[in-house]
Protein backbone atom coordinates (compact mmCIF):
# COMPACT_ATOMS: atom_id res chain seq x y z
CA UNK A 1 0.00 0.00 0.00
CA UNK A 2 2.78 2.42 0.89
CA UNK A 3 4.75 1.55 -2.23
CA UNK A 4 1.81 2.27 -4.52
CA UNK A 5 0.83 5.42 -2.61
CA UNK A 6 4.40 6.75 -2.88
CA UNK A 7 4.51 6.00 -6.61
CA UNK A 8 1.15 7.73 -7.09
CA UNK A 9 2.41 10.76 -5.15
CA UNK A 10 5.51 11.08 -7.30
CA UNK A 11 3.58 10.69 -10.55
CA UNK A 12 0.89 13.16 -9.47
CA UNK A 13 3.33 15.86 -8.31
CA UNK A 14 3.86 18.86 -10.55
CA UNK A 15 7.30 20.36 -10.10
CA UNK A 16 9.36 19.37 -7.07
CA UNK A 17 8.46 16.80 -4.43
CA UNK A 18 7.25 18.13 -1.08
CA UNK A 19 8.94 15.60 1.20
CA UNK A 20 7.01 16.59 4.31
CA UNK A 21 3.74 16.21 2.45
CA UNK A 22 4.88 12.78 1.22
CA UNK A 23 5.77 11.71 4.78
CA UNK A 24 2.34 12.80 6.06
CA UNK A 25 0.67 10.95 3.18
CA UNK A 26 2.52 7.73 3.99
CA UNK A 27 1.89 8.02 7.74
CA UNK A 28 -1.86 8.45 7.22
CA UNK A 29 -1.98 5.71 4.60
CA UNK A 30 -0.09 3.30 6.87
CA UNK A 31 -2.47 3.91 9.77
CA UNK A 32 -5.59 3.37 7.64
CA UNK A 33 -4.11 0.27 5.96
CA UNK A 34 -3.18 -1.19 9.34
CA UNK A 35 -6.61 -0.39 10.78
CA UNK A 36 -8.29 -1.99 7.79
CA UNK A 37 -6.22 -5.15 8.20
CA UNK A 38 -6.89 -5.26 11.93
CA UNK A 39 -10.65 -4.81 11.50
CA UNK A 40 -10.64 -7.55 8.88
CA UNK A 41 -9.09 -9.89 11.45
CA UNK A 42 -11.69 -8.88 14.03
CA UNK A 43 -14.53 -9.69 11.64
CA UNK A 44 -12.98 -12.93 10.39
CA UNK A 45 -11.64 -14.36 13.64
CA UNK A 46 -13.95 -17.39 13.35
CA UNK A 47 -12.76 -18.06 9.79
CA UNK A 48 -9.11 -17.58 10.76
CA UNK A 49 -9.51 -20.15 13.54
CA UNK A 50 -10.53 -22.79 10.99
CA UNK A 51 -7.72 -22.07 8.52
CA UNK A 52 -4.28 -23.54 9.12
CA UNK A 53 -2.27 -20.58 7.81
CA UNK A 54 -4.20 -18.04 9.93
CA UNK A 55 -4.98 -20.01 13.09
CA UNK A 56 -2.01 -18.52 14.97
CA UNK A 57 -3.09 -14.92 14.44
CA UNK A 58 -3.63 -12.95 17.68
CA UNK A 59 -7.43 -13.31 17.86
CA UNK A 60 -8.01 -17.01 17.02
CA UNK A 61 -5.05 -18.01 19.17
CA UNK A 62 -6.47 -16.07 22.13
CA UNK A 63 -3.52 -13.68 22.55
CA UNK A 64 -5.88 -10.72 22.07
CA UNK A 65 -9.53 -10.20 22.95
CA UNK A 66 -11.94 -9.05 20.20
CA UNK A 67 -12.81 -5.94 22.20
CA UNK A 68 -9.21 -4.80 22.54
CA UNK A 69 -8.55 -5.50 18.87
CA UNK A 70 -11.65 -3.56 17.77
CA UNK A 71 -10.68 -0.52 19.85
CA UNK A 72 -7.14 -0.62 18.46
CA UNK A 73 -8.32 -1.03 14.86
CA UNK A 74 -10.86 1.81 15.21
CA UNK A 75 -8.37 4.17 16.86
CA UNK A 76 -5.65 3.84 14.23
CA UNK A 77 -8.15 4.02 11.35
CA UNK A 78 -9.72 7.23 12.66
CA UNK A 79 -6.26 8.64 13.40
CA UNK A 80 -5.12 7.85 9.87
CA UNK A 81 -8.11 9.46 8.16
CA UNK A 82 -7.89 12.51 10.47
CA UNK A 83 -4.15 12.83 9.85
CA UNK A 84 -4.69 12.86 6.08
CA UNK A 85 -7.52 15.39 6.38
CA UNK A 86 -5.45 17.78 8.51
CA UNK A 87 -2.00 17.44 6.95
CA UNK A 88 -2.76 16.48 3.33
CA UNK A 89 -6.26 17.21 1.96
CA UNK A 90 -9.85 16.11 2.38
CA UNK A 91 -10.01 14.25 -0.95
CA UNK A 92 -7.13 11.96 0.01
CA UNK A 93 -8.70 11.41 3.44
CA UNK A 94 -12.01 10.52 1.78
CA UNK A 95 -10.27 8.01 -0.50
CA UNK A 96 -8.60 6.42 2.53
CA UNK A 97 -11.96 6.18 4.30
CA UNK A 98 -13.47 4.61 1.16
CA UNK A 99 -10.63 2.07 1.10
CA UNK A 100 -11.39 1.10 4.69
CA UNK A 101 -15.17 0.94 4.24
CA UNK A 102 -15.12 -1.02 0.98
CA UNK A 103 -12.69 -3.58 2.38
CA UNK A 104 -14.18 -4.12 5.83
CA UNK A 105 -17.90 -3.64 5.18
CA UNK A 106 -18.24 -4.91 1.59
CA UNK A 107 -15.37 -7.22 0.63
CA UNK A 108 -14.97 -9.02 3.96
CA UNK A 109 -18.61 -10.19 4.31
CA UNK A 110 -18.85 -11.01 0.59
CA UNK A 111 -16.13 -13.63 1.01
CA UNK A 112 -18.71 -15.78 2.81
CA UNK A 113 -21.35 -15.50 0.07
CA UNK A 114 -19.88 -15.20 -3.45
CA UNK A 115 -16.65 -15.79 -5.35
CA UNK A 116 -17.14 -12.35 -6.93
CA UNK A 117 -15.68 -10.99 -3.69
CA UNK A 118 -12.27 -11.06 -5.37
CA UNK A 119 -13.34 -8.36 -7.83
CA UNK A 120 -14.74 -6.21 -5.02
CA UNK A 121 -11.61 -6.68 -2.92
CA UNK A 122 -9.44 -5.43 -5.77
CA UNK A 123 -11.05 -1.98 -5.48
CA UNK A 124 -9.61 -1.04 -2.05
CA UNK A 125 -6.35 -2.64 -3.14
CA UNK A 126 -6.13 -0.23 -6.07
CA UNK A 127 -7.19 2.97 -4.26
CA UNK A 128 -3.90 3.86 -2.46
CA UNK A 129 -2.16 4.83 -5.71
CA UNK A 130 -5.07 7.20 -6.36
CA UNK A 131 -4.72 8.61 -2.84
CA UNK A 132 -1.02 9.22 -3.41
CA UNK A 133 -1.79 11.00 -6.66
CA UNK A 134 -4.40 13.32 -5.10
CA UNK A 135 -2.16 13.96 -2.09
CA UNK A 136 0.41 15.50 -4.42
CA UNK A 137 -2.23 17.69 -6.04
CA UNK A 138 -3.22 15.54 -8.98
CA UNK A 139 -6.84 15.63 -10.14
CA UNK A 140 -9.22 12.71 -10.57
CA UNK A 141 -8.89 12.38 -14.34
CA UNK A 142 -8.18 9.81 -17.00
CA UNK A 143 -4.48 9.51 -16.11
CA UNK A 144 -5.03 8.40 -12.53
CA UNK A 145 -7.87 6.12 -13.59
CA UNK A 146 -5.33 4.23 -15.72
CA UNK A 147 -3.14 3.78 -12.64
CA UNK A 148 -6.17 2.51 -10.71
CA UNK A 149 -7.02 -0.08 -13.36
CA UNK A 150 -3.42 -1.27 -13.55
CA UNK A 151 -3.44 -1.99 -9.81
CA UNK A 152 -6.94 -3.47 -9.99
CA UNK A 153 -6.11 -5.94 -12.77
CA UNK A 154 -2.66 -6.84 -11.40
CA UNK A 155 -4.17 -8.13 -8.16
CA UNK A 156 -6.45 -10.70 -9.76
CA UNK A 157 -3.96 -13.23 -11.21
CA UNK A 158 -1.82 -12.63 -8.11
CA UNK A 159 -4.63 -13.56 -5.75
CA UNK A 160 -6.19 -16.30 -7.89
CA UNK A 161 -2.89 -18.20 -7.93
CA UNK A 162 -2.59 -17.94 -4.14
CA UNK A 163 -6.24 -18.85 -3.60
CA UNK A 164 -5.88 -22.02 -5.64
CA UNK A 165 -2.77 -23.05 -3.70
CA UNK A 166 -4.63 -22.56 -0.40
CA UNK A 167 -8.01 -23.83 -1.61
CA UNK A 168 -8.24 -26.41 1.18
CA UNK A 169 -7.75 -23.69 3.76
CA UNK A 170 -10.45 -21.55 2.19
CA UNK A 171 -12.78 -24.54 2.05
CA UNK A 172 -12.17 -25.21 5.75
CA UNK A 173 -12.85 -21.55 6.51
CA UNK A 174 -16.16 -21.61 4.63
CA UNK A 175 -15.14 -18.89 2.19
CA UNK A 176 -16.66 -18.75 -1.30
CA UNK A 177 -13.61 -18.63 -3.53
CA UNK A 178 -13.47 -19.73 -7.16
CA UNK A 179 -10.63 -22.09 -6.26
CA UNK A 180 -12.70 -23.98 -3.66
CA UNK A 181 -14.86 -25.62 -6.35
CA UNK A 182 -12.06 -25.73 -8.94
CA UNK A 183 -10.01 -28.71 -7.86
CA UNK A 184 -8.32 -29.08 -11.25
CA UNK A 185 -7.57 -25.37 -11.48
CA UNK A 186 -8.75 -24.92 -15.06
CA UNK A 187 -11.32 -22.19 -14.25
CA UNK A 188 -8.83 -20.41 -12.02
CA UNK A 189 -6.22 -20.57 -14.77
CA UNK A 190 -8.60 -19.19 -17.39
CA UNK A 191 -9.63 -16.27 -15.20
CA UNK A 192 -6.03 -15.48 -14.27
CA UNK A 193 -5.10 -15.47 -17.96
CA UNK A 194 -8.06 -13.24 -18.84
CA UNK A 195 -7.05 -10.61 -16.30
CA UNK A 196 -3.36 -10.77 -17.25
CA UNK A 197 -4.30 -10.23 -20.90
CA UNK A 198 -6.56 -7.30 -19.97
CA UNK A 199 -3.75 -5.77 -17.91
CA UNK A 200 -1.30 -5.76 -20.83
CA UNK A 201 -2.89 -2.94 -22.92
CA UNK A 202 -4.00 -1.00 -19.82
CA UNK A 203 -0.43 -0.99 -18.49
CA UNK A 204 0.67 0.89 -21.63
CA UNK A 205 -1.86 3.70 -21.09
CA UNK A 206 0.33 5.93 -18.85
CA UNK A 207 2.65 6.62 -21.78
CA UNK A 208 -0.24 7.23 -24.17
CA UNK A 209 -1.72 9.67 -21.63
CA UNK A 210 1.54 11.57 -21.17
CA UNK A 211 2.32 10.37 -17.64
CA UNK A 212 5.38 8.30 -18.57
CA UNK A 213 7.84 8.08 -21.44
CA UNK A 214 8.83 5.44 -24.03
CA UNK A 215 11.18 3.53 -21.70
CA UNK A 216 8.23 2.76 -19.45
CA UNK A 217 6.09 1.79 -22.46
CA UNK A 218 8.45 -0.89 -23.72
CA UNK A 219 9.33 -2.05 -20.21
CA UNK A 220 5.63 -2.42 -19.37
CA UNK A 221 5.11 -4.32 -22.61
CA UNK A 222 7.88 -6.78 -21.70
CA UNK A 223 6.59 -7.20 -18.15
CA UNK A 224 3.06 -7.74 -19.42
CA UNK A 225 4.19 -10.46 -21.80
CA UNK A 226 6.07 -12.10 -18.91
CA UNK A 227 2.95 -12.00 -16.72
CA UNK A 228 0.81 -13.56 -19.44
CA UNK A 229 3.44 -16.20 -20.13
CA UNK A 230 3.56 -17.11 -16.43
CA UNK A 231 -0.20 -17.60 -16.34
CA UNK A 232 -0.57 -19.50 -19.63
CA UNK A 233 0.47 -22.95 -18.31
CA UNK A 234 -2.32 -22.82 -15.71
CA UNK A 235 -4.90 -22.80 -18.51
CA UNK A 236 -3.59 -26.13 -19.78
CA UNK A 237 -3.17 -27.81 -16.40
CA UNK A 238 -2.90 -26.34 -12.92
CA UNK A 239 -0.11 -27.60 -10.72
CA UNK A 240 1.30 -26.14 -7.50
CA UNK A 241 4.58 -25.34 -9.27
CA UNK A 242 2.79 -23.39 -12.01
CA UNK A 243 0.61 -21.51 -9.53
CA UNK A 244 3.64 -20.57 -7.43
CA UNK A 245 5.44 -19.41 -10.58
CA UNK A 246 2.55 -17.07 -11.45
CA UNK A 247 2.43 -15.80 -7.88
CA UNK A 248 6.17 -15.02 -7.78
CA UNK A 249 6.09 -13.35 -11.20
CA UNK A 250 3.23 -11.16 -9.94
CA UNK A 251 5.40 -10.09 -7.00
CA UNK A 252 8.21 -9.13 -9.38
CA UNK A 253 5.86 -7.43 -11.84
CA UNK A 254 4.39 -4.72 -9.64
CA UNK A 255 7.53 -3.15 -8.10
CA UNK A 256 9.28 -3.41 -11.48
CA UNK A 257 6.39 -1.60 -13.19
CA UNK A 258 6.20 1.10 -10.52
CA UNK A 259 9.96 1.61 -10.70
CA UNK A 260 9.71 2.11 -14.45
CA UNK A 261 6.93 4.64 -13.91
CA UNK A 262 9.02 6.63 -11.45
CA UNK A 263 12.24 6.50 -13.48
CA UNK A 264 10.52 7.47 -16.75
CA UNK A 265 8.01 10.02 -15.53
CA UNK A 266 7.21 12.43 -18.35
CA UNK A 267 8.40 16.01 -17.98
Amino acid sequence: MLLTAAAGFYLGARGGIDLWLLVNTLVGTALVAAGTNAWNQVRERDVDARMHRTSRRPLPSGRLTPGAAAWFASAITVAGVAHLAVTVNFLTAALAALTFASYVFVYTPLKRTTSLNTLVGAVPGALPIVGGWTAAGGDLGVAVSALFWILFLWQLPHFLALAWLYREDYRAGGLKMLSVEDEGGRDTGRMAMLYALALLPISLAPTLLGVTGPVYFFGALALGVLYVAAGAPLVLAATPARAWRLFFVSIIYLPALLTLMVLDKAA
